[in-house]
C-alpha cells in the first residue's frame, strides 16, 4: 500500500504511538509522519504510508495551522496545563491590551525552545534532561507566526489561532505571551487544523480508521503531496528518460511540476531550467 492517511490524531496519544500503531495496520514498517503533536494536542496528522514516505522530506518545512487556548495567570514548567505550577497570579488584562499584545508575536520572532521537548543538545534530548531535574542553556531560533488572531477573550483565557513556520512551539507562544502581559500563561489547550495542504475536514479520527475493515480507503494518492504545482504528462520517451534518472528538453517555463507518464501514473516531483526537466525525487515503483 503505498499513499498519505491524515489522521485526526486523539488526546493522549504521540505521534510515534500513532505511526507504530497504523504499521500493524497497513502491514509495512515503510511509515513516517509529517509533524510532531504533543501527547496532549490533537488535530491533524498527516501519515506517509509505502512509497509515500519518499516524500516526507518535502513537507519538514509545511507550514501548520493551530488553535490553543491561552491560560493566563499561570506559569508551569512544561508551558501547557499538563505541567507543575510553578508560579499563580491574579490577572487583570483587558481585551484591549490582549489584542495589542500579539501584535509583539507575529511575523519572524526568536524563541527559546521549551526543555520539554523533543530537541537534542549533546546527544541528549532535552525533555530526559527536563525529567531528570536538569536545565541547560538553549539558544533562541528564529520562526515566523505568519498569522496570529484571537477567537475568543474570556478574561483568564484566549482562544488564538496560529500559522507558523516549521519550529514553532505554541506552548512557548502562550507562555511568551502571558510573560508580555506581565502575569504568565501556558497552553491549555491545542488542535492542528491544517499541516500544509491537508485540512481538519479531511482528517478521519484514528479510531475510525482502527475499527473499519479496509484502511486502504483512507489512503490519499502521493501526489496529493504536491498539488500546488502543476501537472505534466510525459511522453513515451521522456517517460523512459525519467524512469532512468536522466533529464531531457522540455518547452516549459522554468519551475516545479508533477510528472506523470502517458498513462497518467505520478512518477516524480520535477524542476525544469533552461528548458531542462529533471527529476527531484522519483515515486515509481522500481
Amino acid at each position: 500500500m503505498n499513499g498519505i492517511v491524515v489522521i485526526d490524531k486523539p488526546a493522549g496519544w504521540t505521534s510515534q504511538d500513532v505511526t507504530a500503531r497504523l504499521r500493524r495496520v497497513f502491514g509495512t514498517r515503510r511509515i513516517g509522519h509529517g509533524g510532531t503533536l504533543d501527547p496532549m494536542a490533537t488535530g491533524v496528522l498527516p501519515v506517509f504510508v509505502g512509497r509515500a514516505t519518499r516524500g516526507v522530506e518535502f513537507f519538514e518545512h509545511a507550514e501548520k495551522t493551530y488553535e490553543a487556548t491561552l491560560r493566563l495567570g499561570l506559569t508551569t514548567d512544561t508551558e501547557d496545563i499538563s505541567g507543575t505550577v510553578l508560579e499563580k497570579k491574579e490577572v487583570h488584562v483587558s481585551e484591549t491590551e490582549f489584542l495589542g499584545i500579539l501584535e509583539r508575536f507575529r511575523g519572524k520572532i526568536k524563541q527559546i525552545p521549551p526543555m520539554y521537548s523533543a530537541l537534542k543538545v549533546n546527544g541528549q534530548k532535552l525533555c530526559d534532561l527536563a525529567r531528570k531535574g536538569k536545565e541547560v542553556e538553549r539558544q533562541p531560533r528564529e520562526i515566523e507566526i505568519f498569522r496570529l488572531d484571537c477567537l475568543e477573550f474570556a478574561g483568564e483565557t484566549a482562544r488564538l489561532l496560529v500559522c507558523c513556520s516549521k519550529g514553532t512551539y505554541i506552548r512557548t507562544l502562550c507562555k511568551d505571551i502571558g510573560a508580555a502581559l506581565g502575569c504568565g500563561g501556558c497552553m491549555a489547550a491545542l488542535r492542528r487544523v491544517q499541516a500544509g495542504d491537508y485540512t481538519i475536514d479531511q482528517a478521519v479520527p484514528l479510531q475510525q480508521l482502527l475499527d473499519g475493515q479496509n484502511p486502504e480507503d483512507y489512503l490519499r494518492p502521493v501526489d496529493s503531496l504536491f498539488i500546488r504545482y502543476p501537472a505534466v504528462r510525459l511522453t513515451a520517451k521522456q517517460e523512459t528518460r525519467c524512469r532512468n534518472g536522466g533529464s531531457f528538453s522540455v518547452r516549459l517555463e522554468p519551475g516545479t511540476y508533477r510528472v506523470y507518464s502517458p498513462g497518467g501514473e505520478f512518477l516524480a516531483l520535477s524542476q525544469v531550467e533552461n528548458g531542462v526537466m529533471s527529476t527531484i525525487k522519483s515515486f515509481f515503483e522500481v
